[in-house]
Formats: C-alpha cells, sequence, structure tokens
C-alpha cells in the first residue's frame, strides 16, 4: 500500500497530490478509468460498496474474489499492471442490514469484512454509522467507534491469517453521507466542525487500542468530513474553500491522516484542485461516472435512430424505462415526485438510480446491440457532432477514433481528467 500512504503523506506535506476513487462496477466504467491512469502513469483506487459487492453477490452478483478478477482482467487488457490497482471497499459495515438487529447486522458485517481482506482488498473504510433496527434512532459515536474497531479487529485477523501480515490502510469517521448522494433535495451544508472531528479521532483511538489494535490505528490514513459538498436529484452544491480554512489547519495536527471526500461528483474543475490543496486528499466519485457513461448510451441511441431500421433498433432508452417501472425498488422511495416528473428523475437525475439496472439482462442486451449496430459502420461525424459534440472535437484533431466503444469511454473520461487534473497537479 506504499502508493498510497506515499499520496497521504505528500499531501500533508503540502504537496498537491491526492487520489480519486472509482466507485463503480460497471466494465465500461472501469475500462475508460483504466485507460486514464495507464495514460496519466499512476496507480488507481477502485472501490466496490457493500450493496455493490459482498459475500451474497450485492446487486452486481458478484462476491469480493470476483470483483477483483473482474477489474484485474480489464487492467490484463488494457496492459495495465494489475500490481498497481489499490482495491478499497466502500461503506464496509451492517449498511446492507440495517433493517435487522444490531446483533445480526453486525454478524454479517463482520462476514462482509472477512470477505473482502480475503480477496485482497487492502483499503478499508469501516462504516458503521447506520443504525440497526434495535438502535437509537440516533447512533451515540461510542457505538459508532466501537463496532468500527470490532470490524478492524476482524479485518487484522484475517489478513494476518490469509497473507501472515497486515498491510491494510483504514478510514473511518461517522460524518457519512449515504452512498450515491442526498435522497432529498438540499439548499445548504454545515460543515463538520473541528471539535467533533477531535472527538471522532478520540473515540476511534480509545475503541482501537481497548482491543489492541495499535498497529492497525497507525495505519488509518483517512478521516470522512463534510466539507460542503454534496448533490441531491437535480442539484448540485460547491465546494467553498473559504468555509473550510478550520477543517483545513485542523486535519495538520493528527498524524498520518487526511480527509475523504465523500460525494464530489459533479464539482466544477477548480473544487477539485481546491479539495486536493486542502486535504481533502481522497476524492470519492460514483454516479457521475455512470451518468456520463449514460449520456454517452443515450446519444449513440438517439444516433442509432438515424441510421439503423426499426426492426434492427436496440431501443435503449425505451427498454431502460421500462425496465424501471416493472422493477421499481431500487428508484421509488428515492424519487417521491409527481408522475409528470417520473421519466425526469429516473432517466436524468444527478443521483443515477438508473445505475442499479446496467446489469440487467434487457438493458445489457440492448446496449450490446447499440454497440454492435452502430459498430458494422461508420458514424456519420455530423451526428457525432450533434450528440457527442465534446468528442467530435477530439476526433476532428486526431485524438480519437470515432467507434461507439471509444466514444463511450472518452464521454466518462471527461469525469475522470478533471479529477486527475487535480491529483497530480504539475
Amino acid at each position: 500500500m506504499n502508493d498510497i500512504t506515499e499520496i497521504i503523506r505528500a499531501n500533508r506535506n503540502g504537496q498537491a497530490r491526492g487520489i480519486y476513487a472509482i466507485c463503480s462496477a460497471h466494465p465500461l466504467v472501469v475500462e475508460a478509468a483504466i485507460e486514464q491512469a495507464k495514460q496519466d502513469d499512476t496507480p488507481i483506487l477502485i472501490e466496490a460498496t457493500a450493496n455493490q459487492v459482498n459475500q451474497f453477490g450485492g446487486y452486481t452478483g458478484m462476491l469480493p474474489a470476483d470483483f477483483l478478477e473482474f477489474i484485474g482482467k480489464i487492467a490484463d487488457k488494457y496492459d495495465y499492471p494489475r500490481s498497481r490497482i489499490i482495491a478499497g471497499g466502500d461503506h464496509l459495515g451492517p449498511v446492507c442490514w440495517v433493517a435487522e438487529t444490531s446483533e445480526k447486522a453486525m454478524a454479517k458485517a463482520r462476514d462482509l469484512i472477512a470477505s473482502y481482506v480475503a480477496a485482497g482488498f487492502k483499503k478499508i473504510h469501516l462504516d458503521t454509522s447506520m443504525g440497526c433496527s434495535d438502535d437509537p434512532d440516533l447512533l451515540p459515536d461510542e457505538i459508532v467507534a466501537q463496532r468500527a474497531a470490532d470490524l478492524c479487529e476482524v479485518a487484522e485477523k484475517t489478513a494476518i491469517a490469509t497473507f501472515g501480515q497486515s498491510d491494510l490502510v483504514f478510514v473511518v469517521g461517522t460524518e457519512v453521507p449515504p452512498p450515491g448522494g442526498a435522497t432529498e433535495e438540499i439548499e445548504e451544508l454545515e460543515l463538520t466542525p473541528t471539535s467533533r472531528v477531535q472527538q471522532t479521532i478520540d473515540l476511534h483511538r480509545e475503541a482501537f487500542n481497548t482491543r489492541n489494535l495499535q498497529d492497525a490505528w497507525q495505519r488509518v490514513i483517512g478521516l470522512v468530513v463534510q466539507p460542503g459538498v454534496e448533490f441531491d436529484h437535480t442539484s448540485i452544491i460547491d465546494y467553498q474553500p473559504s468555509k473550510a480554512l478550520e477543517l483545513k489547519r485542523f486535519i495538520k495536527t493528527i498524524d498520518n491522516i487526511a480527509y475523504e471526500a465523500h460525494s464530489t461528483d459533479y464539482q466544477n474543475d477548480q473544487a477539485y484542485i481546491d479539495l486536493i490543496n486542502d486535504h481533502f486528499a481522497i476524492l470519492k466519485v460514483g454516479p457521475q461516472l455512470t451518468l456520463a457513461m449514460r449520456e454517452a448510451l443515450f446519444a449513440l441511441s438517439y444516433i442509432e435512430e438515424q441510421l439503423i431500421g426499426n426492426e434492427q433498433q436496440s431501443y435503449l432508452r425505451q427498454v431502460c424505462e421500462q425496465e424501471m417501472l416493472e422493477s421499481p425498488n431500487y428508484w421509488k422511495k428515492f424519487y417521491p415526485v409527481p408522475a409528470s416528473k417520473g421519466t425526469l428523475y429516473r432517466q436524468y437525475s444527478y443521483s443515477d438510480r438508473i445505475r442499479y439496472y446496467w446489469n440487467q439482462p434487457r438493458i445489457s442486451n440492448a446496449i450490446e446491440t447499440l454497440l454492435e449496430n452502430l459498430s458494422n459502420a461508420p458514424i456519420p461525424l455530423p451526428l457525432i457532432s450533434q450528440f457527442l459534440p465534446e468528442q467530435y472535437k477530439e476526433i476532428r484533431n486526431n485524438s480519437l477514433s470515432a467507434t461507439p466503444h471509444a466514444l463511450v469511454r472518452a464521454k466518462i473520461k471527461q469525469v475522470t481528467q478533471s479529477y486527475a487534473q487535480a491529483c497530480w497537479q504539475q
């Protein structure tokens, strides 16, 4: 884990260095991200969340070992060394089972942590911030810290039993936003006060020490706080460095640790530079990646309508809408809007709940049909200019080929390039 610890150390020492975490399990996103890392000659941090990948398969159907092999094969395809991939586990804790009692949920969380560590994940986000069915509405920070230490102990023992030693690095914190952005409309955010940061550090250190995890505590590299960034379905709260000055100063008083910023999707380029310079050294991005992919695929579906006969078309947009309406469990409670706005939110929301449906057979088959249809003949440049204007410029500059797969990856790389420029400032 030298890559990430060295990045954290450099950031704390005032260098303009950071790392962005790719929080997606879609192959097109992973391909684009690895292509970006190879182009930049940098390590890559790819994370799986407990909802996506767990000991029961998650919504991707992948076990932790399956996920690592999945991204490894993509790296091989691009001749990118697997050794440069930093595999992270995100929101690892009882989050998937909060409807159960804390005893049952934590038992499953221990198995979750063990499965990730045994598979070879090295960066572990211990997220025990969400209460279970028998917990109080507001879970005390002491309990959060004790549960995090409980899971850390499992991780350490699993690493030693599996690999003979532990080189795991950990991220902790109680100010953890929900995965994938806010579920309600937001107008402003309150940044984490430094007094709460100090309390979080103190409680976690004490809980770790109680379990003789002093060595593991030295490998805690990240603390999740709220820097004042978030997005909801249709709006974004932008980072304001002037409001985070106290957080910036405070982290310098804590050894070895930088901040990890969640829900940084959709910020402006300068915001990422400011976040890195303010010691938010780990930037998490997820929905913006799949939203960019969706934008590219939908754009290609409009192009397809101009080039392909009705009988052969993929009808991707219509298939996505039909699938979401027939299986509303991943979006309905998150989009409490009138029916007249339903399609807008299902297909275009920043929170991108459509990402939960890409691996459904009907949709994945439609994507395959779409890409195959547009691979069999050249796509006329005026159509690319109309529906993918940024990629049209790249094609005209001879830096991009006009193939459907390349167009999708290029659209996703508009996101990764913004992060990469901030994390590897010259």
